[in-house]
């Protein structure tokens, strides 16, 4: 090989090795999208949206037996499959109009914590949809009521509509009394 075509030969490599190291710089610089589940549904036609992993089951609303002397947003109790389920009426806890339960009316079952699952009554259950952590936006006027801005841990469009990311951990806590040893003197 000569001198010359040995110049251009490393000329050619160095360009290559250029070109690699743009294109792995253009990588590193992009953010890795990371997605979240939320399951969404709908209180008084507003679209809200809670963590999917805290899902464990939507059931169709049916009998509720009502707890003398509970909150008023707690509309009472079922029995699933054995465990008692407190149930919480949505509306009531966001401060709307009471609604008559229909054929689109459902209980989400969710994870409070390890030993206890809550029911939400809800108006309807829309969908799972996936939202880049990137679009979610904090909300801290999302709603008027103060009772829900609390509960709100963001908001995102997703397909022009407008979705009100519940964080359901304050949303339970708020309700829930401590315990004898949780409390702080």
């Amino acid at each position: 090989m000569g001198l010359e075509s040995a110049a251009e030969h490393l000329k050619a490599i160095q360009a290559e090795q250029n070109l690699q190291k743009e294109a792995d710089s253009k990588r590193s610089n992009q953010e890795e999208e990371i997605y979240h589940q939320w399951a969404t549904f709908k209180v008084d036609d507003e679209l809200y949206g809670i963590d999917v992993i805290q899902v464990k089951e939507v059931l169709r609303y049916s009998e509720i037996t009502p707890v003398p002397g509970s909150d008023h947003f707690i509309q009472g109790i079922i029995n699933l499959r054995g465990n008692v389920v407190t149930v919480i009426d949505t509306r009531q806890m966001f401060g709307l109009m009471p609604h008559t339960p229909d054929d689109d009316t459902r209980i989400i079952v969710v994870e409070y914590n390890e030993q206890e699952v809550v029911g939400l009554v809800v108006d309807s259950v829309d969908e799972v949809i996936n939202l880049p952590q990137n679009d979610i936006d904090r909300a801290p006027s999302a709603t008027g009521e103060e009772a829900t801005k609390r509960f709100v841990q963001g908001v995102c469009y997703y397909n022009n509509i407008l979705i009100i990311l519940l964080d359901l951990l304050k949303m339970l806590q708020s309700i829930t009394p401590l315990d004898a040893d949780d409390e702080v003197f």
